[in-house]
């Protein structure tokens, strides 16, 4: 491939690298890094590669959004939120927000299962080799994300 075609290639491609790893990540600055890395291992073996490289670029870059997350698994440290900000979302957003915001509070183990499940479309099997969990391990954790967020939610409507 020459190097137009890369930069072509990369100029296109960059904007879904980032919505991929955004999605994995649920952080847009570690988003642009992943997609930035991504495309850099691409540049070094431009040379070998042939269009159209979507597929390959989409692999890397879920790829080191798993290491990424495997490397703040070992390294998680609870955040608190500021002064002024509230723990709970806020539950006028439509289902989809609240429920990632909610989603966003679990832990990371939760909620790198439950973002690969129900937004990459992934299977228990498949998850469970991407973050070197059993299938059973994987399965246990999406059913207490599921919990945490149905026991958020109903806990607020039972609020109101």
């Amino acid at each position: 491939m020459t190097t137009e075609d890369f930069e072509r290639e990369a100029a296109q491609l960059r904007p879904m690298l980032v919505q991929v790893a955004a999605r994995m990540l649920g952080d847009a600055r570690y988003a642009e890094d992943a997609a930035q890395d991504a495309l850099a291992k691409l540049w070094d073996m431009h040379t070998e590669l042939h269009l159209p490289m979507a597929a390959l670029a989409r692999a890397v870059v879920k790829n080191l959004c798993i290491d990424h997350i495997r490397r703040r698994r070992t390294t998680f440290t609870a955040q608190c939120p500021e002064r002024g900000e509230t723990a709970e979302p806020n539950m006028d957003e439509d289902p989809f927000t609240r429920v990632m915001r909610i989603a966003d509070t679990l832990p990371a183990a939760q909620q790198v299962v439950l973002r690969l499940r129900h937004i990459e479309g992934m299977d228990t099997a498949d998850i469970a080799r991407l973050t070197g969990a059993s299938e059973a391990s994987v399965r246990k954790q999406l059913s207490r994300a599921r919990m945490a967020i149905r026991e958020r939610i109903l806990k607020h409507d039972n609020d109101e």
